[in-house]
């Protein structure tokens, strides 16, 4: 294989983007894909392809980490340690791997088949501790399936055998969303039109856009993404008389640690967010859309290609929706390892051929986002959810929920409770319930510690504090945030130091590095509690931490800061007394907790 031999394909991708730039991260995939890394002269190839200059092509792979300049093993193991998969046995999981392969994280056998790497949140948390081989997921870790993992890693080159599923609990009872989530290979053409697919995207263009804009309003439904903001008003600010195209951005770059919906709906009911998309595109007048796939969701951007194409071949892509005069063409794009490309600006971009750097708002995409265009930027689970609008109407999906926000949401649950998994639930549920009725309680039926409600950005709830509901304003009014829906569940056993030691890794690995409060805030937050770690610590280093978190608070040109401050704040807050038992003593403060910490 040759650069050269390459070049048709690479021509067939950048005819897809509206500006040849935008390609960018896919010929570096093509690239990686067919040589194992990207050399210079592949760095000097794409330049030359894309008109840009070699420095910027350099930059680009530098930031994302999935790409590799070097070569690697035949194989690579990916191993989760994020927070989620940390209190599953993460750390166990890692030290097992070093002294089976005898290479540390970074390093290649010496055969050169295995690159063993840690990683951040893969967002499987429902099955931590987890990894991923290759383009797999597997897990739960246990010794039985982490000896199966090392022999299918260092296998044969021609042995093909997949590895077994990992199983963890989903809801399958809807009403909205996950009720085709049974179907676990996916729900595919003939699947979906039978269960009235489709139906709402017909009616939706025999209706005008401000008919569709009025119908989502009176549904209250909210960006599912994390910020909660109202959907159709999202959708009204897009200019009525702009003579430049308007687009449609799906954000399906989750990474949130907690968080793993999305993933389920692009895997196994992948046409109801294209049918979604019609429907929003529709109502914003976009005829192009873009579909930002997170990097290591390899499996679900193959099926999520496969409805696109029977969307095509069934005339509900294309030119001339049905005979409706609408048009819409739909480009899948994949992220390549970035966290912050999950904030809308960067993700624009990112798609735009860039560094994941976030923009100054205003001017907001409504208004000058993709290529400088008006642009709408939505979660997978936001668009999921309008068919069920259209379809069912809006008063019922309103009904579904609370005065302010309607419908149901899915919720990740992890940690330490019973059956992790993905429950499908109206958004009045109380953390309570999620936790007890839903996850079937806290494991081995230990003492409830901590909650943290939605993603690892959202402040710590004690135990006391989960009489709460679970939709957006709730939430605000107790001090934390739904964000993602990703619950991370602590039970009695959890050392607080070591949690938000590790979230604080988590952002100072993720930080994009473009401000100096972020880049800065996030290194010192990272060391400070590092040093605690190592018994090194001063109870003066608390008010240190806390102080560098307001500094870093609103701060910032994106919310990344605010998000890392955040955990920092509330784990000090509420359980202070622990941390400075840490300090003094070098332990946590009681029995099977101290037994437990590994710091």
């Amino acid at each position: 294989m040759s650069l050269a031999a390459l070049e048709p394909q690479a021509r067939e991708i950048i005819e897809r983007y509206d500006e040849p730039r935008a390609a960018m991260l896919p010929l570096l995939w093509l690239v990686q894909e067919n040589f194992g890394h990207i050399a210079s002269d592949a760095e000097f190839w794409v330049g030359r392809l894309l008109g840009v200059a070699v420095a910027h092509v350099r930059e680009v792979v530098s930031f994302y980490s999935m790409f590799r300049r070097h070569e690697a093993g035949r194989r690579e193991l990916r191993v989760c340690t994020s927070l989620p998969c940390m209190l599953r046995g993460a750390e166990h999981v890692l030290a097992r791997l070093q002294d089976r392969l005898k290479i540390r994280p970074g390093e290649t056998t010496p055969n050169g088949e295995l690159t063993l790497t840690e990683v951040e949140c893969l967002c499987a948390c429902e099955v931590a501790p987890m990894a991923q081989l290759d383009e797999q997921f597997v897990g739960p870790l246990d010794e039985e399936t982490l000896e199966t993992v090392i022999r299918a890693a260092l296998g044969e080159p021609d042995d093909s055998r997949p590895l077994r599923e990992p199983h963890a609990f989903v809801s399958t009872d809807g009403p909205v969303i996950s009720s085709r989530f049974i179907r676990t290979q996916g729900a595919w053409w003939d699947t979906y039109v039978a269960d009235g697919g489709y139906l709402a995207a017909k009616k939706a263009l025999s209706m005008t856009p401000s008919q569709i804009i009025d119908e989502v309003s009176r549904a209250n439904l909210r960006g599912l993404g994390g910020a909660g903001f109202p959907t159709a008003k999202k959708w009204s600010f897009i200019p009525k008389g702009s003579a430049k195209p308007k687009y449609l951005v799906v954000n399906a770059d989750e990474g949130e640690p907690g968080t793993f919906k999305d993933r389920y709906i692009l895997e196994r009911d992948p046409h109801a967010l294209l049918e979604g998309m019609i429907i929003a595109a529709h109502a914003i007048g976009s005829h192009k859309a873009y579909v930002y796939i997170r990097g290591e969701y390899f499996r679900s951007a193959r099926r999520f290609l496969r409805a696109v194409q029977e969307a095509y071949a069934h005339g509900w892509l294309g030119k001339d929706i049905q005979g409706s005069g609408f048009d819409l063409d739909v480009v899948i794009h994949r992220g390549a390892g970035a966290y912050i490309c999950g904030e809308e600006t960067a993700l624009l971009t990112s798609l735009e051929g860039g560094k994941g750097f976030p923009r100054i708002k205003p001017p907001f995409p409504a208004i000058s986002g993709l290529f400088q265009c008006p642009t709408i930027v939505n979660n997978v689970e936001t668009l999921a959810c309008v068919p069920f609008i259209l379809r069912e109407g809006s008063e019922r999906f309103a009904q579904l929920g609370t005065p302010r926000q309607g419908g149901t949401r899915l919720f990740s649950v992890c940690g330490h409770v019973n059956r992790p998994g993905l429950y499908e639930a109206p958004v009045s549920v109380t953390l309570r319930e999620l936790i007890e009725n839903h996850a079937e309680g806290v494991r081995g039926g230990r003492k409830l510690k901590a909650v943290v409600p939605g993603g690892l950005s959202a402040k710590v709830l004690t135990a006391e504090e989960i009489d709460v509901h679970m939709d957006f304003d709730s939430l605000m009014a107790a001090g934390t945030m739904a964000g993602s829906g990703g619950v991370i569940v602590m039970d009695e056993t959890t050392c607080m130091l070591e949690a938000l030691q590790s979230a604080a890794r988590f952002f100072a690995h993720e930080s994009c590095g473009q401000c100096s409060p972020c880049r800065e805030g996030t290194g010192w937050v990272h060391r400070i509690l590092q040093r605690l770690s190592t018994g090194g610590g001063r109870l003066q280093d608390l008010d240190d931490l806390l102080a560098i978190a307001r500094d870093m608070e609103g701060k910032t040109i994106c919310v990344f800061a605010d998000a890392a401050a955040w955990p920092v704040q509330s784990y000090i807050t509420k359980f202070r007394a622990e941390f400075e038992e840490h300090i003094v003593t070098g332990r946590c403060v009681h029995g099977a907790e101290a037994a437990a910490c590994r710091l």
